[in-house]
């Protein structure tokens, strides 16, 4: 209260969230359990359901909510602060938007941005999830929602779970295949971004659009 939540650790900071321990462990011992090093830190920046935080002893189902419930905030506060963007003008642009919301999740998101005629982004839309190394996707499904906005232009990103953004075969060919129908209906791609841990790879800043 006196110094402000920024001087506090982040043990302390989830201990608060936590509120109470138990008979024989307290709220700041079972925080440091959940923050110990820094993979544990990873983790559970990636948890998004009740039943994995409630292996921790200590943690009940509203206090695992809770802990849930802030984790998402941050991450929606982070994600909004990029939309406030004049717009997509270069890749940074594109993986600064989409870090925040793909980085940590532990299975595969597609993602499409839809863009107006002066690049601002209008709706960022997840059009697949799907397992910890590969998600399904096809042409169709990514430009419906573009065609369906009047999107000037789309960009499309996915995250690798695996930290490493180096894109696959398969989504060179997926690249390939958007780029293609793009120009068909239109609709550009202006780039393919897939999100490693803190770490992009642009196809665009590569050469391959």
């Amino acid at each position: 209260m006196l110094h402000g939540a920024q001087v506090l650790s982040t043990s302390e900071l989830l201990a608060i969230l936590i509120r109470t321990g138990t008979k024989n462990k307290s709220a700041l011992e079972i925080a440091r359990e959940l923050t110990a090093d820094e993979m544990k830190l990873r983790d559970l920046a990636s948890f998004n359901k009740v039943a994995q935080l409630v292996k921790t002893k200590g943690l009940g189902p509203a206090k695992a909510t809770t802990i849930l419930a802030a984790l998402e905030l941050g991450k929606r506060i982070a994600y909004a602060s990029t939309l406030e963007r004049e717009g997509i003008s270069s890749p940074e642009d594109g993986a600064a938007l989409l870090m925040p919301r793909l980085r940590y999740e532990i299975n595969e998101h597609f993602l499409i941005v839809l863009l107006n005629a002066k690049n601002k982004v209008m709706l960022v839309e997840q059009i697949s999830e799907g397992s910890l190394n590969s998600s399904v996707v096809h042409p169709r499904e990514v430009f419906a929602p573009a065609v369906l906005r009047h999107a000037a232009a789309i960009l499309v990103g996915h995250n690798h779970p695996s930290g490493d953004p180096t894109p696959s075969r398969e989504d060179r060919s997926l690249t390939d295949a958007l780029v293609q129908t793009g120009n068909i209906m239109g609709i550009p791609l202006l780039d393919h971004i897939v999100i490693g841990d803190g770490t992009y790879f642009s196809f665009k800043e590569h050469g391959y659009l």
